[in-house]
């Protein structure tokens, strides 16, 4: 079964033209390769090594008054702005999970019913040759009935 086709990795396309599709699938791509790297661990720690670096420096050169001085504004807004971007980015990214794994969820459920139609028609059918086996005599059978047979000829027939 082929696992990896357009249904699964596209999401259902919504309304529009194709062209605005496009666009949407776009974003949506861009927003998960985002969601991606804001997720890891590299990023929170390189994340954390700036914001040291940051308040390093501007402690040292916010004492000469040339640039963020402590409450370290400038490095909020930045935080803030990247907040705002961030978290509609993330969900977009979940959004189209979610219509992923919905695909593969209808797609694992036809599979089931499949095999469930499928394995009930093989024990009707495995049922049925059972039954029909039953009717039949086997070497085992005839041999009972030959050795049987032999032993009731012996037994009427006369003495000589």
């Amino acid at each position: 079964m082929k696992v990896r086709d357009s249904a699964v990795t596209t999401p259902g396309k919504i309304g529009g033209s194709v062209n605005s599709n496009q666009d949407k699938d776009v974003v949506g791509m861009w927003s998960e390769r985002i969601a991606r790297v804001l997720g890891t661990g590299r990023y929170l720690i390189g994340q954390t090594l700036v914001v040291i670096a940051w308040i390093t420096v501007n402690a040292v050169a916010g004492a000469n008054g040339l640039w963020d001085e402590y409450p370290f504004i400038l490095l909020n807004l930045l935080f803030s702005i990247q907040a705002a971007y961030a978290a509609p980015l993330i969900l977009l990214a979940q959004t189209r999970q979610e219509t992923r794994d919905r695909v593969l969820a209808e797609r694992d459920r036809e599979i089931n019913d499949r095999i469930l139609s499928d394995s009930g028609f093989l024990t009707r059918e495995l049922a049925a040759i059972r039954l029909r086996l039953n009717d039949i005599a086997t070497a085992t059978d005839v041999e009972k009935l030959v050795d049987d047979l032999k032993k009731l000829s012996t037994q009427d027939a006369p003495e000589t």
